[in-house]
């Protein structure tokens, strides 16, 4: 069994308390190592005073170094509630003038009048200081104590500062935990109504504005619900155009094949099978062309641009319709194809395009019909009766015939329009003006980027 995801709710709380925490227990860290600094030159500064009381009290006497006070004065100089404190008055050498017998401390450092140290007597661990006089005869005062309320100072004071700030972590936590949920109920919302929604239904989601990734999620949503209606539409349209168009070609070829499998003539065969495929090849060329139509509709989310020859895909379709065009007497050429042209575009939407407006003008364009190309613009010429500029928006719509597309009773009126939606897609301009001063017609897709334009090797 997999294991459940966190929830973004609780990941963003961890994300934002974890780093917050850490940040918290160092700074509290930090603070206990100042606090324990200050507190302890609080309390040595203290022991250094009651050294220098000391040391004011010791004079020279009849029988040498001797301190004037008393043990009850000693005892009130250096009283301490909740300290054991210890003294010593020495001479340099070591030996003892006045105090605890035993108690020692490191000496002040050279240059130096007094130092701290901490120190063992009598199994007690001490904070002692030295204090070293020179003058008149040196001596030398210790005064030493316990820490325990150094330690219960500094215990109070990490208890009372990390107390309110862990109830303040807690409090920050919960209202951060509150704020998140507020602030991520739109996108529980969001799921919500895509889990009730039917899947047939591609309407727009309602876009929240609680902040920018949101809007961005609702916008995202909605442009991709706008594609797949889109591509939808274009499937249930493709079909119905199938199913509309094909019918009657298809009833076609049924008819001629019952007509012909009831005769016994071979010549009659001939002549139905000749139609059969006549209408097979109608049939397949409007398949063709729905089939682009349905590539136009989808080109709009999978096109991609891509350098292209425009020379070579020429010279192709040239190619392509050479044996048509022989077939029925049009003298179908090309000018301008020695010069190599590279441009931003697409080999299929450029393919169709050349394939469709030369199918149209070898059907309505008369005996010439010739492919040019001058730099970025791709041209088909014919001296056919060339297309009234009233006309012209018309044919450009799906089924839309002419009088001579009518009279022939050729195509479906689709030729025109997918070559409009592909040179749309191609950020092209499409063109019609008449070829020649007499007549004809001339059809130009000129491409927005021309990569490159040179002679031919």
């Amino acid at each position: 069994m997999s294991r459940r995801a966190p929830t973004l709710k609780g990941r963003v709380l961890r994300g934002v308390l974890a780093p917050l925490a850490l940040t918290w227990l160092i700074g509290s860290g930090l603070a206990l190592v100042v606090a324990q600094y200050f507190t302890g030159q609080a309390f040595d500064r203290a022991m250094l005073d009651d050294a220098y009381s000391v040391s004011a009290n010791v004079h020279t006497g009849k029988q040498g170094l001797e301190l004037l006070l008393s043990p009850r004065e000693m005892t009130t100089v250096l009283f301490d509630q909740s300290e054991s404190v210890y003294f010593g008055v020495q001479r340099l050498d070591g030996s003892l003038i006045a105090g605890h017998a035993g108690l020692q401390a490191p000496a002040p450092d050279e240059g130096a009048s007094y130092r701290f140290s901490d120190v063992v007597y009598n199994g007690k661990s001490l904070r002692a200081v030295v204090l070293d006089r020179t003058e008149p005869n040196g001596f030398r005062v210790l005064i030493a104590q316990t820490t325990r309320t150094r330690a219960a100072m500094v215990e109070r004071l990490l208890i009372y500062s990390l107390a309110p700030q862990l109830v303040l972590l807690l409090v920050l936590a919960a209202w951060l935990w509150r704020r998140i949920g507020h602030d991520l109920q739109p996108l529980g919302d969001l799921q919500q109504a895509l889990d009730r929604r039917d899947a047939q239904d591609l309407s727009p989601v309602t876009v929240v504005h609680t902040s920018r990734e949101l809007e961005r999620l609702g916008d995202a949503l909605n442009s991709l619900f706008d594609r797949l209606g889109h591509s939808v539409r274009a499937q249930r349209e493709f079909a119905g155009n199938v199913a509309h168009e094909l019918r009657t070609p298809l009833a076609g070829i049924r008819a001629l094949a019952d007509y012909g499998l009831g005769q016994q003539k071979p010549a009659v065969w001939r002549e139905q099978l000749e139609r059969i495929a006549a209408s097979q090849a109608r049939a397949s060329h409007l398949v063709d062309q729905l089939l682009g139509l349905a590539l136009a509709d989808e080109g709009k989310t999978r096109l991609q641009h891509e350098p292209v020859r425009l020379d070579e895909l020429a010279s192709q379709a040239v190619l392509r319709h050479l044996s048509r065009a022989d077939a029925k007497g049009v003298d179908l050429g090309a000018r301008g194809l020695e010069n190599e042209v590279t441009v931003e575009a697409n080999t299929a939407l450029v393919e169709g395009i050349l394939d469709n407006l030369i199918d149209n003008a070898l059907r309505y364009g008369g005996n010439t019909v010739t492919v040019e190309l001058s730099e970025r613009m791709l041209s088909v010429v014919d001296d056919g009766p060339g297309i009234a500029p009233e006309a012209q928006r018309n044919l450009m719509q799906r089924w839309a015939q002419g009088s001579e597309g009518v009279k022939l009773g050729q195509g479906a009126g689709l030729g025109l329009s997918i070559v409009t939606r592909y040179v749309a897609l191609l950020g092209a301009e499409l063109a019609f003006t008449p070829a020649t001063a007499e007549g004809g017609l001339r059809v130009s897709v000129a491409f927005g980027r021309t990569a490159n334009a040179v002679p031919k090797a």
